[in-house]
């Protein structure tokens, strides 16, 4: 087992800007460097709700993202495996300390995480035991981590809409997967859709609305999508070097939130590419496209 602390460089970039980060992170494996998107949803889930988690984590996955999830019964542990199915990176995160494994039945799905350059990762030490409340706190880390959360069969009373709630609050897109309206396990997702989250309905609505391409070769074609990818490209290409976050937001003037969201959604595009910590624009003929 190892361990990040707060200030460690590789300590993921989202996560560092949310309020209240863990000073320390314990893991097993290997820590993504692919931006992330996770998948959350009921324990109790339908043939059907499990067959979306497993296909869109296939297709996130073959499309250059690591898929982040709880490693729960249901919904999780469909994430995970639909990313593993694809040969993809995927991040279990717990909430208990990595000297076990909850539910224990999904032992041999954590060792093959492990074993498929993916991660369990926790802010627990070891001996840590999973209650209740450590669940909630969970959850915080698997809304902040990532891109975006996309939620599939999240009843009125559920995690994952705990999980959508913490997304909001660290200005994440959050995406709900929609089923039949009488359906028990559909009520939460209903009503997130009701009060402004993004219906889809295939992980290419997932692509379209984050404005990243579904096929990472585009990249040589990029338009920026905003005024602040513009300029994050147009700073890295003045440096002509890799540029650590602290400096993109201090050259850029952008709240740290903004920042790290931009430069995580120009890395998925492959217009930009990580090393050791810094970035480095990845595609050089941008200035003749734009």
């Amino acid at each position: 087992m190892e361990h990040i602390t707060l200030s460690d460089s590789d300590y993921p970039s989202l996560l560092r800007e949310t309020q209240a980060p863990p000073e320390r992170l314990y893991f097993l494996g290997t820590l993504p460097s692919l931006p992330m998107i996770s998948i959350v949803g009921t324990r109790k889930a339908t043939p059907q709700g499990l067959r979306a988690a497993y296909e869109f984590a296939a297709c996130f996955a073959e499309h250059g993202f690591a898929v982040v999830s709880g490693l729960a019964l249901g919904i999780d542990a469909a994430a995970h495996r639909g990313a593993l199915s694809v040969k993809g990176q995927t991040l279990a995160i717990l909430a208990h300390g990595l000297h076990m494994i909850y539910p224990p039945n999904h032992k041999d799905l954590a060792e093959e995480i492990v074993a498929s350059y993916g991660g369990l990762i926790s802010q627990y030490e070891e001996g840590v035991p999973p209650l209740k409340h450590r669940f909630l706190e969970r959850n915080k880390l698997v809304a902040g981590i990532s891109v975006a959360t996309v939620i599939i069969e999240a009843p009125e009373k559920s995690g994952a809409l705990v999980t959508a709630r913490l997304a909001l609050e660290a200005n994440r897109e959050i995406f709900v997967v929609p089923g039949p309206i009488h359906h028990l396990n559909y009520r939460g997702s209903h009503a997130l859709i009701r009060e402004g989250a993004r219906l889809v309905s295939s992980p290419y609505d997932v692509f379209q609305d984050l404005g990243v391409s579904s096929s990472l070769s585009q990249a040589s074609s990029f338009i920026p999508q905003n005024e602040e990818q513009r300029l994050i490209i147009s700073v890295l290409r003045d440096a002509g070097v890799a540029l650590h976050i602290d400096k993109i937001i201090e050259l850029t003037h952008f709240e740290p939130q903004t920042a790290n969201r931009e430069v995580a959604l120009l890395t998925i595009q492959g217009i930009i590419r990580e090393t050791y910590g810094s970035y480095e624009l990845w595609v050089f003929d941008l200035d003749k496209k734009n």
